[in-house]
């Protein structure tokens, strides 16, 4: 899904907000990057351990030949999926903050953008959340990629807060983040509706608190 911006005035300058970028690219080989789009789409609506090799090659189009050449392995293949999904928050991320300096905007949109995906058809919940819970080894290469992408998360939520004022900004931003996870959770698993309210309410009390503490 494309996430969207908080506004698109080009007479807003860039922010000092820093937002980590992934290390590595997107791959160039267009076989390569059709089986990581391929995997992107198939993990996420049926799950990483249902979607076999066969299935995967099938999908992309390509040889099996080539799918071992690029990958090797189902499991690497898992670890830059997880890299892609990050991949596109964090260059959401980037674009928004480039485009707009008010962190209390930027916060804003963030919130939007989770109840725009929990409302959107064939939501199956967080990515990240989903890939955690196939692979119970917390040591694997998978679980510390979405440890990575977890605490990058809530580090961009700290910068977003602690430029508002926030008094508590790390423990606001680990506030947001279990909020948003009880959110996208109950929203693919229960009432969406109830699960966005939630989570709207959550986003309007750490905003009070840190509009209340900036002095007048």
């Amino acid at each position: 899904m494309r996430y969207p911006l908080a506004h698109d005035d080009p007479k807003e300058q860039p922010v000092s907000i820093e937002i980590p970028q992934p290390s590595a690219s997107l791959p160039t080989a267009p076989a390569k990057l059709r089986i990581l789009e391929t995997a992107n789409e198939l993990f996420y609506d049926d799950g990483i351990r249902t979607v076999g090799v066969d299935r995967l090659i099938s999908a992309s189009s390509v040889t099996k030949a080539t799918f071992y050449k690029h990958y090797g392995s189902k499991d690497r293949l898992i670890t830059e999926y997880i890299g892609y999904r990050h991949r596109v928050v964090a260059e959401w991320m980037a674009e928004l903050v480039a485009v707009d300096d008010d962190a209390h905007r930027a916060l804003r949109a963030v919130q939007h953008s989770i109840t725009t995906a929990i409302e959107t058809a064939g939501f199956r919940g967080c990515p990240f959340i989903n890939a955690a819970a196939e692979f119970p080894d917390a040591t694997h290469p998978v679980r510390r990629a979405v440890e990575s992408h977890r605490e990058w998360y809530v580090d961009v939520l700290e910068q977003l807060l602690r430029r508002m004022g926030h008094p508590m900004s790390g423990d606001a931003a680990d506030d947001l983040m279990l909020a948003r996870d009880g959110a996208m959770t109950g929203g693919y698993a229960g009432d969406p509706v109830a699960s966005t309210t939630a989570l709207n309410r959550a986003f309007d009390r750490v905003v009070d608190e840190a509009r209340t503490s900036v002095p007048a």
